[in-house]
């Protein structure tokens, strides 16, 4: 970034200065003021010097702090959230238990918002563009990158996680990880794309799922959009296991043949039964050593495990030997590419995902620490924080 970036703004006259602000990845950054106004949907919005975002140290401390409001560095945007949801990473990170996140963090990455401010080389953009965030901060030079495979950079940072996020009045982020929202899609649809986009691009390493017999180990929200998108991709008939009753009706209801008890002692013959033969895919969604011992025990001979779920650090053993007997192919999968985003978006926009039965509960920015409580209940499934301005 440098002192000469220049900026796009809306030419309106209900204005004021940004002071010193911040990069969306580097908060540290200082760069001079802005003349800006940012429509919040249709209303202009005039900005102001703090805003509010949420720092996370715990699951029990949870607290808005107020800082600076940050401004776009050259090909960055300006966004003001609207909408940003809280993902199982986000309750894993505060409970001290997510292996790449460390605390304290300010998260945020599953975010819709309007952008605010374009800078140079971000024209594309411009004020009351309402957009979707792609998290992924990825380095571009890398093989995986160049590969096309920028999900698996080698210094891959994810925005929310790794850097401050988006649970927050206003961010500053590379416009090239922003999507537009489709014309007719609502906000509230619109913060399910990201969270539809893991499981797609899951379903997508698993190959041709045309006719196949799949099971989703947990039903939470990805394991949820993981049925959703399988049936999408053709999987004749899908099971979904989890241990509480509740989570099992709710995947009923999304289009399960049938849902299962996790703990059933004889879970792989209820399975096969139920699905009329062997599984074909089985995706982890749980992925710990129990749900891990279930896939293996679960999968057809030459079938395919998609491990979905983040594993806990550490080692987590597996019975290798039935692995190489059975020639049973175990991949894992992390996060999307653009074309997954694409993918998702078209499958909201189709009526794939039914959002009332996936988000369970909505909490303004205020109040983050309830929704971090809320959404560490089994029984809610996607807990959303909506952002109204500072």
């Amino acid at each position: 970034m440098t002192a000469a970036a220049e900026f796009v703004a809306a030419p309106v006259a209900n204005c004021a200065v940004l002071p010193d602000g911040v990069r969306g990845q580097d908060p540290d950054s200082a760069r001079p003021g802005l003349l800006v106004n940012a429509p919040h949907r249709t209303e202009p919005v005039t900005m102001t010097e703090q805003i509010r975002r949420v720092l996370v140290r715990s699951l029990d401390d949870i607290a808005l702090e107020e800082v600076s409001a940050p401004v776009p560095g050259d090909d960055e945007l300006l966004v003001r959230t609207t909408v940003v949801g809280v993902c199982g990473s986000d309750t894993h990170a505060a409970a001290g238990h997510h292996p790449f996140i460390d605390l304290p963090y300010r998260p945020g990455h599953e975010a819709v918002g309007v952008v605010a401010a374009a800078g140079k080389g971000a024209e594309d953009f411009a004020p009351g563009d309402r957009v979707i965030i792609e998290p992924n901060l990825y380095c571009g030079r890398c093989p995986q990158c160049r590969s096309g495979r920028y999900n698996i950079c080698q210094e891959l940072k994810v925005f929310g996680c790794q850097t401050p996020g988006a649970m927050t009045d206003l961010f500053a982020i590379p416009a090239d990880r922003v999507h537009r929202v489709p014309d007719g899609m609502t906000d509230i649809e619109a913060a399910l794309v990201e969270p539809l986009a893991t499981p797609v691009h899951a379903v997508a390493k698993a190959g041709d799922l045309t006719g196949c017999t799949v099971v989703v180990l947990g039903a939470g929200p990805i394991g949820l959009l993981v049925l959703a998108a399988a049936r999408h991709a053709g999987a004749a008939k899908i099971a979904v296991t989890d241990l509480l009753p509740g989570k099992r009706d709710r995947a009923l209801r999304l289009g399960a043949d049938t849902a299962l008890p996790a703990d059933a002692t004889d879970l792989a013959d209820q399975t096969r039964e139920a699905l009329g033969g062997p599984v074909d895919v089985v995706f982890d969604c749980v992925a710990r050593e129990q749900s891990m011992a279930q896939a293996i025990d679960l999968v057809t001979k030459g079938g395919t495990i998609i491990v979905v779920g983040v594993g806990a650090a550490g080692t987590t053993p597996i019975r290798l030997d039935l692995v190489q007997d059975r020639e049973i192919r175990i991949e894992g999968t992390l996060m999307y590419t653009g074309d997954d985003y694409r993918t998702a978006m078209s499958l909201i926009a189709a009526g794939a995902v039914d959002t009332a039965e996936i988000v369970t509960a909505t909490y303004p920015l205020e109040d983050a620490a309830e929704a971090f409580a809320a959404s560490v209940d089994p029984e809610q499934v996607k807990v959303l924080v909506t952002v109204d301005g500072p």
